[in-house]
């Protein structure tokens, strides 16, 4: 049995394949990595009503560019470009911090056994409130936030994808988590 290096991506045969014009191994992967490309989308958007539309469209390059991608083992950072470009290129012309959140009706939090109708209204309430702090947080603290905290990425495959030092990670995650907390602070007075 072959013993696989330690810096061993699981993804890299199927983005291989893809690159080869195997659909099936395209679906594998957007149904693996979904996830992870809308949670950047939204990082840079800030918007859950325009992530679903943006994710479509960076799926729909990634296929289409797929044979520019040069050292199949930097495909997520890659991926992450064309997740984030999009987004930006989404966002343009419009206000990247929006004060109220719009359409998180849809997200509301969903219980498990019923709740008395105080204690599901108020977990309703912050749930608004939490999505609302991480949106208006500007892009900058946003992108990593989500990236850790929603995507589960550690500090080290953020500055891949980021291309960015592991330092500068951290110190962003710090004022993001100090922003949001100062945030709904301020709500709760």
């Amino acid at each position: 049995m072959a013993v696989k290096p330690a810096e061993y991506d699981a993804e890299e045969p199927v983005v291989e394949a893809i690159r080869q014009g195997d659909r099936y191994a395209f679906s594998e992967l957007v149904r693996r990595q979904g996830q992870w490309v809308r949670g950047v989308v939204f990082g840079v958007l800030g918007d859950p009503d325009r992530v679903d539309d943006v994710t479509q469209q960076v799926w729909f390059q990634f296929w289409q560019r797929i044979g520019e991608l040069r050292d199949i083992q930097r495909w997520r950072p890659w991926l992450y470009r064309l997740a984030r470009n999009a987004a930006l290129d989404e966002g343009r012309g419009t206000t990247r911090r929006k004060k109220h959140a719009q359409g998180l009706q849809a997200q509301e939090p969903r219980t498990a056994a019923p709740d008395s109708t105080d204690q599901s209204v108020r977990r309703s309430e912050r749930h608004r409130e939490v999505l609302a702090a991480i949106q208006s947080l500007p892009a900058l603290y946003r992108e990593p936030f989500v990236l850790r905290h929603l995507n589960d990425l550690s500090y080290r495959e953020i500055a891949d994808v980021m291309d960015m030092p592991v330092d500068s990670v951290e110190t962003r995650l710090v004022r993001a988590r100090r922003l949001l907390r100062e945030s709904l602070t301020e709500k709760e007075d």
